[in-house]
């Protein structure tokens, strides 16, 4: 299942809270105790927050006369006997309102300081390492830009906005919660009233939570495809314009655009309401809170100045308990983010097999496998069998989708047979560490991607300890040396995204020279001169020639005239091995290999 695939089957429930916190706290790894600190800080500050609010009442009643009071000559004794009373009350308001505002900064000081940037980037950096952990034939079914859309996008979502939405939450709950229970203290009657308020809140909050959450996970998904809608049309942009599908004429990306724009309304448009009649419901409540308390203060059963403090308390926790379900929402957006990636973080490596083993020779042997991309698919190899000679050229041959390709990417464990073994030296690949089954395997792509970065880091990516001068030696083997020093900086020119200031010749050199500084023992050729004009094509047969000197090489070819000297022919169809030998074997046979050679041949004669 994929990432997309699993948030829309979540759509249709709501993750609990508490799968939300925990979720959280594993993202944040080892600062989760920090930020368990931060957020209780948050909500006792809150709580402080109230308790200096409800100071008022007391206060209010110490410094307000009773309603019977007259002035007289004695009004300025009783002025300073109030003072008295009431100073106490203020100092207590003071020092909660102080403690409040301290214990806040400092819980909000898990973003000051720098820890939340910490944790964000933990997070991407456990993201890269699982993208390559992952077996690449499951990344290679998920969108660049929708990968890119977890590792940044889903990360800053979940992370930047933590602090600041619990914040909120805490004022809009906790801070009036505890003035309402301190307020039992001076009238039960208005305590008890103003905590009637919150039981309203939770049927209010579980009908619009689960609206929230499918509108948060469509709009993850939507701006995660035209994430990945505008990387594909930025880099095919030259493609597009050539076949007039640019600006108005892109489909995919309009469509993408518009359903964006349209989940984005229909969100606006369908909260609207349902926020109105929440924030009315909350104002309606504390309206009849203060009803209550005029009438029972008209009845003379209620202290005026209780009644004026509970006022200002009314007015300070209205907008806060109006906003609060909207608060919610985006702890949506943050378990939207979560869920992804930890769906991402759960897709599980490749199995390796105990003990780990090293081969020490490089012959290759595929033993009995059978291969189908998706669990219960068609087999692509089926029953597929062959050994490769160590230090000598095996090539593969034979019609597209035969699963020429998929033999190598099996080889170099892009994925696991269902079926059968891959060994080198008798070793199978499951035995074989990542890291050191990538040391023995170099490949040379017919499409090369290059990073747009120097000449000099492109190559020197496939040994990073490697000197200038065994760069440079491995260029010049390439053949490398000569549209080098052409370029405006030479070395240090940055060949653009996807090596695009090269041509298709020169990209394949580079990439040869990659392969030689690196020194594997195996090479993988993927039909590396089929784009190339005559020129590009002499270039780099002379740069492979160098490459496959005492080598085990492996050629995936189309054009069989550039691989009669192999030593092994292997004909692949459909998934099996037809035929194998020489080539001079193969043309004596008369089979499949021979066929194929003949129309080839005959192709060479034809005239436009």
């Amino acid at each position: 299942m994929n990432v997309t695939e699993s948030v829309d089957t979540a759509a249709e429930s709501v993750t609990p809270l508490r799968q939300t916190w925990q979720r959280l706290m594993r993202s944040a790894g080892p600062h989760a105790a920090a930020l368990r600190r931060s957020i209780a800080g948050l909500g006792l500050a809150a709580a402080l927050q109230g308790l200096a609010l409800a100071c008022m009442a007391p206060l209010f009643v110490a410094l307000l006369p009773e309603a019977g009071d007259m002035p007289s000559r004695v009004a300025s004794s009783a002025a300073d006997a109030r003072w008295r009373q009431a100073l106490p009350w203020l100092w207590a308001l003071t020092a909660l309102g102080l403690a409040a505002h301290v214990l806040r900064w400092r819980a909000q000081g898990f973003d000051y300081t720098g820890q939340m940037a910490e944790v964000g980037h933990r997070l991407r950096l456990r993201l890269g390492e699982q993208l390559r952990r992952m077996p690449l034939l499951q990344l290679q079914d998920k969108r660049t830009g929708e990968v890119n859309a977890v590792v940044l996008g889903n990360v800053d979502e979940h992370l930047n906005h933590a602090l600041i939405v619990f914040n909120l939450l805490a004022q809009a709950v906790i801070t009036p919660l505890a003035a309402g229970l301190a307020l039992l203290a001076w009238d039960w009657r208005l305590g008890l009233a103003m905590l009637l308020v919150f039981p309203a809140l939770a049927p209010l909050y579980r009908w619009r939570r689960r609206a929230y959450a499918r509108g948060m996970r469509a709009l993850a998904q939507a701006n995660a495809r035209c994430s990945g809608d505008v990387l594909e049309y930025t880099q095919g942009l030259p493609v597009l314009r050539a076949a007039r599908s640019a600006g108005a004429r892109a489909a995919h990306l309009q469509q993408s655009f518009a359903r964006l724009e349209q989940l984005q309304a229909e969100s606006q448009r369908k909260g609207s309401q349902p926020n109105v009649l929440i924030a009315s419901v909350v104002e309606v409540g504390l309206l009849l809170v203060m009803a209550a308390g005029v009438s029972w203060a008209v009845q003379g059963s209620l202290n005026v100045a209780v009644l004026a403090a509970v006022a200002v308390m009314l007015a300070r926790f209205a907008e806060p308990l109006s906003s609060f379900i909207s608060f919610t929402s985006t702890l949506d957006l943050m378990e939207t983010a979560l869920e992804r990636i930890e769906t991402l973080l759960a897709v599980p490596p490749l199995p390796q097999l105990s003990p780990g083993q090293t081969p020490e020779r490089f012959d290759i042997a595929f033993e009995g496998i059978d291969f189908a991309y998706a669990s219960g698919g068609p087999k692509v190899l089926s029953g597929f069998s062959a050994t490769l000679p160590a230090h000598s050229m095996t090539a593969f041959v034979g019609p597209s989708g035969g699963g020429k390709t998929t033999v190598t990417r099996l080889l170099m464990r892009h994925a696991d047979a269902q079926a059968g073994s891959v060994r080198i030296g008798g070793v199978d690949v499951r035995h074989i560490a990542p890291e050191t089954l990538n040391r023995l395997i170099s490949v040379v792509f017919q499409d090369v991607y290059l990073f747009d970065d120097t000449v000099l880091a492109n190559i020197r990516m496939a040994r990073p300890e490697a000197t200038d001068e065994e760069v440079r030696q491995a260029a010049r083997a390439a053949q490398c040396l000569d549209f080098i020093e052409r370029l405006p900086q030479g070395w240090h020119t940055r060949i653009g995204e996807a090596g695009g200031r090269l041509s298709g010749g020169e990209r394949q050199r580079i990439s040869i020279a990659r392969a030689l500084l690196k020194n594997a023992p195996i090479v993988v050729l993927d039909e590396p001169t089929a784009a190339l004009d005559t020129e590009s094509e002499c270039a780099v047969q002379r740069a492979i020639e160098t490459l496959v000197q005492e080598r085990t090489v492996i050629v995936i070819a189309h054009r069989l005239s550039t691989i009669v000297g192999a030593r092994q022919i292997i004909v692949i169809d459909q998934g099996r091995a037809l035929e194998a030998g020489t080539h001079e074997e193969l043309l004596q046979k008369n089979g499949r290999y021979a066929a194929l050679w003949r129309a080839q041949q005959q192709a060479k004669q034809w005239r436009a």
